[in-house]
């Protein structure tokens, strides 16, 4: 067995799962093998053992195990390789995350925000955002898009879809307060998330609707945020006009 691997399976061997705790397992083995990681128990570069394995190890089932190892993909702490394995490799730049609405983040600026509710509604949930959630395709989901303003000028549109066990909100809370803020009061407690940004063209309907010229630029982001029993709370898709608004992230080294 190769060095690195030995150290692998002492950090497992010393990892109980608990039955009777509310939280998911997955989220369970996740937690400890990204603490094991953080603390340099599993160092960087360390082959893991394949998942059917380690699912024997734990006594867990396969799909429990892999989506626990999918967690740690996404969070960018272990890479897969087809013939290679699964090898922890540690993110050369960290990004603080900080949960935050939009609505918070004007709101602490001083920028005024405002909020009209464009649609509202359940529906079933598609291919794209039933994997986004961890649902079955098909399972019921609320869709909320809104338009957030600052100083009255559009600044963002925001599409989320929500899960049907975080319940229901009313178009009137959703357009005087933040989305994470309506969450808190629910004695939801978020814990991490996994959000991609991009560029592109804005369309003629979605310049219209944020005051911009045709095929002006937008930013566009993507978050997947999670509570602190690993439950999947929220899927957001957002479009910002690029000539109002930026993303600012802070860059630590190592």
């Amino acid at each position: 067995m190769a060095p690195d691997l030995d150290t692998a399976v002492t950090a497992m061997r010393s990892f109980n799962v608990d039955r009777t705790s509310p939280v998911p397992l997955y989220y369970q083995v996740s937690q400890h093998l990204e603490r094991a990681i953080a603390a340099g128990d599993i160092p960087n570069g360390t082959l893991l053992e394949s998942e059917v394995a380690l699912a024997d190890q734990l006594g867990l089932s396969r799909p429990t195990m892999r989506r626990a190892m999918q967690h740690l993909v996404d969070k960018g702490l272990i890479v897969r390789r087809r013939g290679i394995g699964t090898r922890v490799v540690q993110p050369k730049v960290r990004r603080p995350l900080e949960l935050t609405s939009l609505y918070e983040d004007l709101a602490g600026s001083g920028q005024e925000p405002s909020t009209e509710v464009l649609e509202l509604g359940a529906l079933e949930a598609d291919d794209e955002v039933a994997s986004r959630l961890g649902l079955p395709v098909g399972a019921r989901v609320t869709r909320v898009v809104r338009l957030r303003s600052a100083h009255g000028n559009p600044i963002a549109k925001l599409t989320n879809f929500l899960p049907e066990s975080i319940g229901e909100f009313g178009a009137e809370a959703l357009a005087e307060h933040g989305l994470y803020e309506l969450m808190r009061a629910r004695g939801i407690t978020l814990h991490s998330a996994t959000q991609n940004v991009g560029a592109r063209n804005a369309t003629a309907v979605e310049a219209r609707l944020l005051g911009e010229p045709r095929n002006a630029a937008v930013l566009t982001m993507q978050r997947v945020s999670y509570d602190d029993h690993g439950r999947t709370v929220e899927y957001g898709t957002h479009l910002y006009a690029a000539s109002r608004y930026s993303f600012e992230i802070n860059l630590l080294t190592p």
